[in-house]
C-alpha cells in the first residue's frame, strides 16, 4: 500500500478517544501532524530545527479529512503520506489512516512557506522542493504550479 512512501505508525490511546471509545475527530489532524514531523525529519527537513534556527515556517493553511471506519482504544494505525501537490509556496500533503488492511480514513493539509522573521510568504527552498521527490504515490498526481 506504501510503495515506498513515508509511512508512520501509532496505537490509539485511550487520550485520543472520545466518550463513545473512537478516536476524537480533532486528533486525526494531531496524529496527521505526528507523520508530517517524522516524515520531514527522515528527508533531512526536520521542523524542530526549522523553527529553533528560524530558518523557514511552514504553517498548514487549510486542513479536511474524512471518516470511513471508526478508530479504536487500542487499533494499531499505519500513516502513509503522499504529497498531492507542489506549487511555488505551498504544498499539500495527503494522509491516510491504515488499520488492518482498510482505509480507516483521510486527511489532507496544505502548508505555506513564511519567511519567520518577517511573516512573509516565501518560495519553498530549492532543497526542500528536491527532498520532496519519492513522496507522490501517483507521479501524475504531484503537480508544480506557478503560484
Amino acid at each position: 500500500m506504501s510503495d515506498g512512501l513515508p509511512e508512520h505508525g501509532f496505537r490509539v490511546a485511550l487520550h485520543d478517544t472520545d466518550s463513545a471509545g473512537v478516536l476524537f475527530f480533532g486528533h486525526l489532524f494531531r496524529r496527521a501532524h505526528d507523520a508530517y514531523e517524522a516524515a520531514m525529519a527522515r528527508i533531512g527537513w526536520p521542523i524542530d530545527r526549522l523553527i529553533r534556527d528560524r530558518e523557514l515556517g511552514l504553517p498548514v493553511v487549510h486542513a479536511e479529512a474524512d471518516f470511513r471506519q471508526p478508530l479504536r482504544h487500542g487499533d494499531r494505525v499505519r500513516v502513509v503520506l503522499a504529497l498531492e501537490a507542489v506549487a511555488r509556496e505551498r504544498f499539500t500533503v495527503g494522509y491516510q489512516f491504515w488499520r488492518n488492511d482498510a482505509c480507516a480514513a483521510t486527511a489532507k493539509t496544505v502548508h505555506v512557506a513564511i519567511d519567520p522573521r518577517s511573516g512573509a510568504v516565501c518560495p519553498l527552498p530549492p532543497g526542500l522542493a528536491e527532498a520532496f521527490q519519492g513522496w507522490s504515490s501517483d507521479p501524475a498526481r504531484q503537480r508544480t504550479a506557478g503560484g
